[in-house]
């Protein structure tokens, strides 16, 4: 696809899944580019409204399943209007753009998939990747959400959360804020579900450091006791990944908002990101 031009694609389905975020299912009108249209988990798409607005957007459906879709947050004007769209409304779609997780280099591995709050939308792409091609050894989700209303996808989360080990899925759940709901959940999955924050989830975990990769999305404040805890348990920097989509801005490096670094080592995180190891923040200032 021509990275400069947006393609017409129609809302076929706005689903409310927390009191912020909606989920919107889009198909474009093309039909030659719906067949054709593919991306990587991780990657993200430019949303516009003509004469009203743009932003980006990670893709939050996984690349073996159509049609694609967005969890969108209710976070400024533009994504206010966004939220005010009707099914049958069309919108401009530009993409993919960045570089997405390397999910070919990990066939064959453990994925612990970390994430916080909002995080959680690109990481269910991989995650149904994972699931939906098997190729991969075993999956951890460990989920960290402040309530129980607050859970993204929750119906898929509570599903497996009950019935993943049978798809090689371990669901692990953090929650901040006590509800009936959550007391509930600890109550019937106590090893998998507690009150407190995502690392606490890694107790009585024990991986195959040699053959896992662990990727991480969520608030910025979460990257650092995450990673912490995973070189604690001696996982290599070079097998850690990120996505920084908080920073995606045009997706082709021209508007310069997205730069981070010094003339050392410089990134754009909309081109050689948002995926990024902890390697690349090690040796890039100002990345996470």
């Amino acid at each position: 696809m021509n990275p400069y031009e947006s393609h017409p694609a129609r809302i076929l389905e706005v689903k409310d899944l927390t009191p912020r975020e909606k989920l919107f299912t889009l198909r474009f009108l093309d039909e030659k580019l719906n067949e054709e249209f593919t991306f990587r988990p991780g990657q993200f798409v430019i949303v516009d409204v003509p004469g009203f607005g743009e932003f980006p957007i990670s893709l939050c459906s996984s690349p073996t399943r159509s049609p694609i879709q967005l969890c969108i947050r209710k976070a400024g004007r533009m994504t206010k209007f966004i939220h005010g769209m009707k099914e049958g409304s069309v919108v401009g779609i530009r993409g993919p753009y960045g570089n997405g997780f390397p999910m070919e280099d990990m066939e064959g591995s453990n994925l612990i998939l970390v994430a916080g709050g909002l995080g959680m939308a690109p990481l269910r792409s991989v995650l149904w990747y994972a699931l939906d091609t098997g190729r991969y050894e075993h999956v951890w989700l460990f989920y960290g959400t402040k309530a129980y209303e607050d859970i993204l996808f929750r119906d898929e989360v509570l599903h497996l959360l009950k019935h993943g080990s049978a798809m090689n899925c371990t669901v692990k759940l953090a929650y901040e804020i006590e509800s009936p709901s959550c007391i509930y959940l600890e109550q019937g999955f106590s090893d998998r579900v507690c009150r407190g924050v995502v690392t606490d989830l890694f107790r009585g975990e024990n991986f195959d450091i040699e053959n896992s990769y662990a990727l991480i999305c969520g608030p910025p404040i979460m990257y650092r006791f995450v990673i912490r805890e995973l070189l604690n348990r001696k996982l290599s920097p070079g097998r850690i990944y990120m996505t920084l989509e908080r920073r995606m801005r045009c997706g082709v490096g021209k508007c310069g908002h997205c730069v981070v670094g010094t003339s050392v080592s410089m990134k754009y995180i909309c081109q050689d990101g948002p995926v990024f190891t902890y390697w690349d923040a090690l040796s890039t200032r100002g990345l996470i």
